[in-house]
């Protein structure tokens, strides 16, 4: 898997499994970047983070909608319907739906050729 293409380009299409292999790999990151707040202290006032938890979530800010564009590109819909998770509720079980369990377009589309082929 070519991780600098999956974390800095916008173009392309990944498949449900590349997808998921990103997210898991941004919550563990989480996860430890939790623990080291927890470790030094850092927690900020009684929450479950901290300052590292913050650094983290702001350098991954940039690879998590790449991630999320190529698999939008997947389903041959433009990377900016990212910004459905904004609507409450809904849009949160809208992007897990999209880009979590429903297929990917078969065959090329207009982002580029089926990751599956």
């Amino acid at each position: 898997m070519d991780w600098k293409y999956l974390l800095t380009s916008f173009e392309g299409r990944i498949n449900r499994a590349k997808f998921w292999a990103c997210i898991g790999v941004f919550f563990v990151g989480a996860i430890i970047a939790m623990i080291i707040d927890n470790l030094i202290g850092t927690t900020i006032q009684n929450l479950p983070y901290g300052y590292v938890y913050v650094l983290y979530v702001l350098a991954m800010l940039y690879p998590v909608f790449s991630v999320y564009a190529k698999r939008w590109h997947d389903r041959d819909k433009s990377g900016w319907w990212t910004l459905i998770v904004l609507v409450p509720i809904i849009g949160g079980i809208w992007l897990l739906v999209e880009l979590g369990i429903l297929q990917g377009t078969r065959g090329p589309n207009r982002f580029g050729p089926d990751p599956l082929a």
